[in-house]
């Protein structure tokens, strides 16, 4: 089934690793096949991987974007995913972090994205910045 994106005026994306980058209209791009879409809204830079959930989405992100690297990337989401399970008590949110977690196991890279972009909703959300309980790399995060 293709995907149709309709494009703002300069938005840029990232098609199969590629970065584009739409002109000075509205456009619209139809894609015939599988491919790895990313808009801008979606990509998060390394920059801004300052909270636990967004230390569980960037791996995830990348993995979608590079599945051929995808095994480097997975420790870092299992333990990114384990540390913030482990600090969560919301049912809906720790069914989410099963779900994400079965995506990724059955290389479903983008639906587990999705579920990951829920993830740091609730945390910007409900918590707000909840660094303070979790460590980032051996840096308190």
């Amino acid at each position: 089934m293709p995907l149709k994106l309709s494009l703002k005026p300069g938005e840029k994306f990232v098609l199969n690793g590629a970065v584009v980058q739409n002109g000075d209209r509205r456009g619209v791009l139809i894609l015939q096949n599988k491919a790895s879409v990313l808009r801008e809204k979606d990509i998060m830079q390394p920059e801004d991987v300052n909270s636990p959930a967004r230390r569980i989405y960037f791996p995830v992100m990348m993995m979608y974007l590079d599945e051929a690297d995808a095994p480097k990337f997975y420790d870092e989401f299992a333990l990114r995913l384990t540390e913030f399970m482990g600090a969560v008590r919301n049912p809906d949110i720790l069914t989410e972090c099963v779900a994400c977690s079965k995506h990724v196991l059955a290389r479903q890279y983008y639906k587990a994205l999705m579920g990951a972009r829920k993830i740091v909703d609730y945390e910007d959300q409900r918590l707000g910045n909840v660094a303070s309980g979790v460590q980032n790399g051996g840096d308190a995060g």
